[in-house]
């Protein structure tokens, strides 16, 4: 059972009008969504017995990036768990988390990071189904490698975020600066993909599935894989409340199991995935094809955090001044709760 709700300034879509058709459920009435940890009756799976679920708001990622996760809630791998999920779109979620709107997020490693080291209550609990940077630097037709960006329109997504920290790197290790083109905040996902169809950019960075839309279309190739240029920079988490950890740590351990299930069944039953992706997401099954075989090598599914590879990622943030200094990892971390195998 899950529930949908939209909080912050705005809607995030997904790509191309990749609208997750699936995602039903509309929005809680004020007032009558009971509390986080609070019992919900649902029909239980065998005899028709009522079983008590559990409340828990989640903000998985919007676009391709939380679709399993969905993918795993139709499957009822969060039911078996006793959850409730109610499913919150922000476009922050550090905000969201510590407006309490938000129980527990996805969220970009740095975010939290910073967020924390500051002084928000949180902690990071898990990482991500992935933790390398899946991120692209494409490039339109006619550009065949870095060095030919000198001069050009090069768009970083939005500044001061991972997206800029590799498009810089990658730029920087191929012997330019920002300084050495025209910089933009050209936007993610669809935005970025039609700021290079469109001509405002001669090259963006970018996720999947818009780098092999632009190879299959015609409308662009590949220069740079994030990931070959920092290994180590470490992309994302999933994040809780200091509070929430402590009242209901049962729910945080659920809900990771679960989630990490969700991500399991379908890197492990890819047809039937890849069947459930292309009803949510409008795009060709060719780019799909080549999407999953492109990043089956990030898909990792393992929740463990690696301290260094968090010190690695403060070290390029310090270094590209998006981080005044390096906090002490230890006092932003809870990895109490990652299920046993």
């Amino acid at each position: 059972m899950w529930k949908r709700k939209w909080i912050g300034t705005g809607i995030i879509t997904m790509s191309l009008a990749l609208v997750l058709a699936g995602c039903g459920g509309s929005n809680n009435s004020p007032g009558g969504s009971p509390a986080s940890g609070s019992p919900t009756p649902t029909d239980a799976a065998s005899g028709g017995e009522t079983t008590e679920l559990q409340k828990i708001r989640y903000s998985p990622f919007n676009g391709v990036s939380g679709l399993a996760v969905r993918f795993g809630i139709e499957k009822g791998f969060f039911k078996e768990e006793g959850l409730d999920v109610e499913l919150i779109t922000t476009q922050n979620p550090i905000e969201a988390l510590t407006s309490k709107d938000v129980d527990i997020a996805d969220s970009a490693t740095t975010n939290v990071i910073v967020a924390a080291g500051k002084g928000a209550p949180l902690k990071i609990v898990s990482s991500m189904f992935r933790t390398k940077g899946p991120f692209y630097l494409i490039a339109k037709p006619g550009i065949e490698s870095v060095e030919d960006l000198k001069g050009k329109n090069v768009g970083a997504a939005a500044l001061g975020s991972g997206l800029d920290a590799y498009t810089q790197t990658i730029l920087n290790k191929h012997g330019l600066s920002k300084d050495d083109v025209t910089y933009l905040a050209n936007g993610v996902n669809e935005a970025a993909y039609a700021s290079l169809t469109s001509g405002q950019v001669d090259a963006t960075i970018i996720h999947e599935p818009f780098a092999s839309l632009a190879e299959i279309e015609g409308t662009g190739t590949i220069l740079a894989k994030g990931w070959d240029y920092l290994p180590t920079f470490h992309t994302g988490v999933l994040v809780s409340r200091n509070d929430f950890i402590e009242k209901h740590p049962e729910l945080v351990e659920k809900l990771l199991r679960a989630y990490f299930k969700s991500q399991e069944y379908a890197k492990s039953n890819l047809d039937e995935y890849k069947a459930y992706f292309l009803q949510n997401v409008k795009v060709d099954a060719a780019v799909v094809d080549k999407a999953f075989e492109r990043e089956n090598v990030l898909w990792e599914n393992n929740p463990d955090v690696n301290l260094d590879a968090l010190q690695d990622t403060q070290q390029v943030q310090v270094d590209l001044g998006f981080q005044d200094q390096i906090y002490d990892i230890k006092d932003l971390l809870d990895l109490s709760l990652i299920p046993k195998k």
